[in-house]
Order: structure tokens, then sequence, then C-alpha cells
């Protein structure tokens, strides 16, 4: 089938030439295999290169051989593939996009972060001037309070702006009210649902302005802190929650801090108080969030704005009569209202205001764990604030306790999955390093081959 001819007396190099096959039959018979093709066989070209390695892959069996899939087949394939550089364009775009959202939703996220810590040391800052002539921390929690009201107007503001499909005031309202249940908000669930949560904002409020009469911004801010810890051990023993060892740690390390807190003065005067109303106040805010887990865990944020706008306006309601009662008993002494510092009130309220849309809005748009830390960050702000301004001087003591509270509230941040996904990237680096340290053995052993090479030595291997 095969002859080779070689070009002699020229100094060419031999070549090998493919000459065709020879019909062995009469020209006047012709053979049935020869009429009868199989549907889809490719047509000989010009030089018959398809037709011989048709023949080539049927004589040697070659596994999975259909007639007509040699090399014209696979170049089938390539100018398919070669004509879907789309599906990769779109794809590159696709991870672009996603890549984009990330970062501006972190971006965002540190923007959140610095104004949830700046609206909270306000907060706390504007509330210590504001004791310096208007001495009422009931009457100020009340009238913050009240600003809640305003709330669900700012939500349902954004909603216009942010959706195409409109919906009236009454509309948006009667669909958040779906969170007192299917028929709505009525009276009785209305005190139901909102007389528990009203009640344990307040005394959270209450109980955080007492403590800062006693104690300075930095060590109240420091042990509102615990809260997360205390949050932790009710969702642990009221909600069943997953059992973490770091983060019973980080508790200890709360207690610790709250013990060396009231150790710094000794366990006596306005510090041991001070310590006792923030770590109330910080226990109440725990419950209100564990409460407010069990049975509106699943609202949005309309029905949360909702529910902040409710509460204000039962704060209004119902407890308007207790600063009627502290003044009449000369608990809290308001004076005439000319002479109350309404400038510091309205821009305490309008603080706080701003720090809980921001932390109920944050959730939302960005990570919650960032949101935790915005919180944290106020910490370092007061004692800013209280150094450069108030020129306080922390203790050892203080400072200690401090930074042990605030430890613990960044182990508390720790997702529940942290022990697996550190092993595995501890497993990944070992593996990385293993593999470096492979192909620097391969690089050193072939250059050692180089080298016996290179000087006449021969290594036999041992059997």
């Amino acid at each position: 089938m095969f002859s080779s001819e070689s070009v002699s007396g020229s100094g060419e190099q031999p070549c090998i030439q493919l000459e065709p096959l020879k019909n062995t039959h009469s020209p006047c018979k012709p053979t049935p295999s020869r009429t009868v093709l199989a549907e889809g066989s490719p047509k000989a070209t010009a030089n018959g290169v398809h037709d011989i390695e048709d023949r080539i892959l049927r004589i040697t069996g070659y596994y999975g051989y259909n007639p007509g899939y040699s090399s014209h087949r696979r170049e089938d394939g390539l100018d398919s593939r070669a004509e879907t550089p789309g599906s990769e364009t779109s794809s590159e775009t696709r991870s672009f996009h996603t890549c984009a959202n990330t970062v501006l939703k972190v971006l965002g996220g540190l923007l959140m972060v610095l104004c949830i810590s700046s609206s909270w040391v306000g907060t706390t800052q504007v509330v210590k001037l504001t004791f310096q002539s208007f001495s009422c921390p009931f009457f100020i929690s009340w009238f913050s309070s009240n600003w809640n009201i305003l709330i669900f107007p700012i939500y349902y503001s954004g909603h216009v702006f942010t959706t195409r499909e409109k919906q009236t005031p009454i509309q948006k309202f009667r669909e958040c009210s779906r969170l007192f249940g299917e028929d709505g908000m009525t009276l009785k669930l209305f005190i139901k649902r909102t007389a528990p949560f009203s009640i344990l904002w307040t005394l959270t409020n209450y109980l955080y302005l007492l403590a800062l009469k006693k104690l300075t911004s930095t060590d109240v801010s420091a042990l509102y802190c615990c809260h997360k810890a205390f949050v932790f051990l009710l969702s642990w023993i009221v909600l069943k929650d997953r059992f973490m060892g770091v983060r019973i740690v980080a508790a200890i390390m709360a207690i610790t801090g709250i013990v060396m807190m009231a150790y710094a003065d000794g366990f006596h005067g306005d510090s041991f108080v001070g310590v006792a109303l923030a770590v109330g106040s910080a226990s109440t805010s725990a419950l209100y969030k564990v409460l407010f887990k069990m049975f509106l865990g699943s609202a949005n944020l309309g029905e949360v704005a909702h529910f902040l706008s409710t509460m204000g306006f039962f704060n209004l309601i119902f407890i308007s009569c207790v600063p009627l009662i502290l003044y009449f008993t000369r608990i809290e002494h308001l004076g005439s209202l000319s002479s109350m510092p309404w400038g510091y009130l309205c821009g305490l309220a309008g603080l706080w205001l701003v720090f809980n849309i921001l932390v109920h809005v944050g959730v939302v748009l960005t990570y919650p764990i960032l949101i935790s830390i915005g919180t944290l960050l106020s910490v370092p702000g007061n004692a800013a604030v209280d150094v450069l301004k108030h020129e306080v001087i922390f203790s050892v003591v203080r400072l200690a306790a401090t930074c042990i509270i605030c430890l613990g509230f960044l182990l508390l941040l720790l997702p529940e999955e942290w022990d697996s996904v550190t092993l595995q990237f501890f497993a990944n680096i070992a593996d990385k390093k293993s593999e470096e340290q492979g192909e620097e053995l391969t690089e050193s052993s072939v250059n050692t081959r180089s080298r016996s090479r290179a000087n006449g030595t021969v290594s036999i291997p041992l059997a």
C-alpha cells in the first residue's frame, strides 16, 4: 500500500509519498461495499486526506470511531468553540458586576460604621452637656423616644423615591401592619405587642442616662457593649441557639471587665452604682433584642419602621403620665418651658433618631457585623473626647477593664463556622508549602542530574 521513493543524486532529503489504493476488482463489476456509503460520511477532498484518516481509524479499531469523525470534524469543533466569545464576555461582565457590588457594599458599610459611631458618640456627649443645666433623665428619655414616630414617614419617603410602584401612605401602613397579624393592627394587639417592647426601650434609655450621671462617657459606653454577651446567653437559654465555646469565653471576659470596672474605685460610692446602672441598661437592651428576634425576627425594613413608630405613639400616649408624676413629686424639676435647653434636647433627640435609623437600615444595606463594629468604635471615640475636652485621666484598672470588654465584644462577632474556616485556611497554607517544597526538590534533583551528566557520571538507581 505504501511505497517510499528516494531522490538520489541531488542531495535532497528523502520523502515519503502516499499512493492511492488500487482497485483490484474489474471496472465493469462495482463492489457493493464501495457503492454503499455511511450516511453522513465526509466527501473526499482534493488530496484525499480525510478518506485516509477515516481508513486508518477504522483499521486500527479506534474506540468510539464513527465515519467522518476525523480532522474535519475536529476543525468544525474548533470553529464552533471559536464562535462563542460572547459567553466568556458575559461571564466576565457578571463577575465584574459582582465584584463591583461587593466593593460598594463594603465601602457603604465602612461609611455606615463611621456614621453610627459618630452619632452614638455625639448622643452620649450631648447628654453630658445637657446634664449641666437640665438634670431630668426620664424626661430626656421620654422626649427622645417620641421622635421614633418619624421613622415610618422617613421610610415611606425613601420608599417613594427608590421604587417604581407607588403606594399611598395608608396602603403602605396597612401592608406593614401585617406584622401584628393577618387582621392588621387592632387596639388589643397594639397594647399587647407594643407595651413590653416600649417599656424595655424606655428602661434601657433611662438606665443609660442615669449611668452617665455617675460615670464617664467612656466607662458607660464600654459597659453597654456587654449587651452583646447578654444577648448570646439569653439566646442560648431561651432561643436554644448553637452553643459556642468562644462566645462563652467572651461572656466571661465581659463579666470580668464589669467586675474590674466596679473595683476600680472600690465597691462603694457613685462608681459602683454607675456600673450597676450601665449593666442594667445592657441587660434590658439584650432582653429587648432577644424578644424582638423571638416574635418579630422575620420582619422586613418597612415592618420594623412601622413597629418603631408604633412604639413612639405608645410612648407618647401611655408613658406621658410618668414625667408628670415625677414633676409633681419633685423627683425631676422641669422648670418653665422657656428655661429648658430645647437646643440640646432637640439635638440629642435628633442624634438618637439618626442612630436608630442607621442601625436598622444598615443591617439591610450592608453586613450586620459592621453595624456592631460601629457601636464598638464609640468606646475609643468617647475616650478621645473625654481626654481632649474633659481632661479625664483613666486609671490602669479602668483601661484594662475597657480593653477586656472590647476584646470579648470582638470575639462575639466571630461567625458560627469560624473554627472550620480557620482550620481549612491553615490546611490550604500547609498544602501550598508542601507543593512549593516538592517543586524545589524536583528542581534540585534536575539540577543535580544535569551536573552529573556534564561531569560524565551516570547515577544508577538501586533495585
